[in-house]
């Protein structure tokens, strides 16, 4: 059986999209025909066929108002908005490792971009009465770890809420807005980590992973989760088939948050 995501030329603009989870949604969406745009810094060495490069700082006003802008000009409107960008760069130490330009930065990378690039681009779904809006959070909003994550934890409970809020003004209209909050990644980031720490504790990369597992209290699958394995939820949120499901968060952890 067929399970074609109908998304054969519709419009989709996918943030943070040449690493990691973004550079994998940005694939899965082309693949399934999607028209793709996505924001970089510099374009990768290796660009998905197909795929419109933009040049932008998202952490920026004006690097979001740039995207924003060349892709209205370029298509005219939006059908999909994927805000993936996000991450970490604040210092272990707890509270009071965080300066306030650790807590600027985290709401930087973590919260403003999708603020923006949704009120640049939402107004054009509207205007067709039809779209779809993913933010992507993290299991982090409900499960920090004070030694490193206080301030990405707290940025990703505000865009949760914030999409919340979003979800009930314009479902009504047209818009579907929808949250996915990722567990542990295997990410070339999170691979980086687990290696730091491998190096730190004097074990190998297996070992740097069991350690980061165990501070997250375990992983019940045994493993973190691949980049494919969520872009593939996302994909599937962001098409037709979903097209009842709105104003929810979806997690995708391995069972790291217990739910049942």
């Amino acid at each position: 059986m067929s399970f074609d995501l109908h998304l054969h030329g519709v419009r989709a603009v996918v943030t943070g999209g040449t690493l990691g989870l973004g550079a994998a949604v940005v694939k899965t969406l082309a693949e399934a025909g999607a028209r793709v745009a996505t924001s970089a810094r510099t374009v990768p060495a290796q660009p998905v066929d197909g795929v419109t490069y933009v040049a932008a700082d998202l952490s920026t006003a004006e690097g979001t108002s740039h995207l924003a802008q060349t892709v209205l000009q370029d298509w005219g409107g939006v059908d999909i908005l994927v805000n993936v960008l996000g991450g970490s760069k604040t210092p272990g130490g707890g509270f009071a490792a965080i300066s306030d330009e650790h807590w600027l930065a985290e709401l930087n990378l973590n919260l403003m971009p999708a603020v923006r690039l949704d009120r640049a681009l939402l107004p054009s779904m509207l205007a067709q009465g039809t779209g779809v809006i993913i933010h992507v959070s993290s299991i982090q909003r409900v499960l920090p770890l004070p030694e490193s994550t206080t301030a990405y934890a707290a940025a990703k409970g505000a865009l949760t809420t914030y999409s919340k809020s979003l979800a009930r003004e314009v479902t009504p209209k047209g818009v579907r807005v929808l949250s996915v909050a990722p567990g542990w990644i295997e990410t070339e980031a999170s691979v980086a980590f687990a290696e730091r720490t491998a190096a730190q504790a004097g074990t190998d990369y297996e070992g740097g992973k069991k350690i980061i597992m165990d501070w997250l209290g375990g992983i019940p699958v045994g493993r973190p989760a691949q980049p494919q394995e969520v872009a593939d939820l996302i994909a599937f949120l962001a098409s037709p088939r979903s097209a009842s499901i709105a104003g929810t968060e979806y997690r995708i952890d391995g069972g790291t948050v217990p739910t049942l």
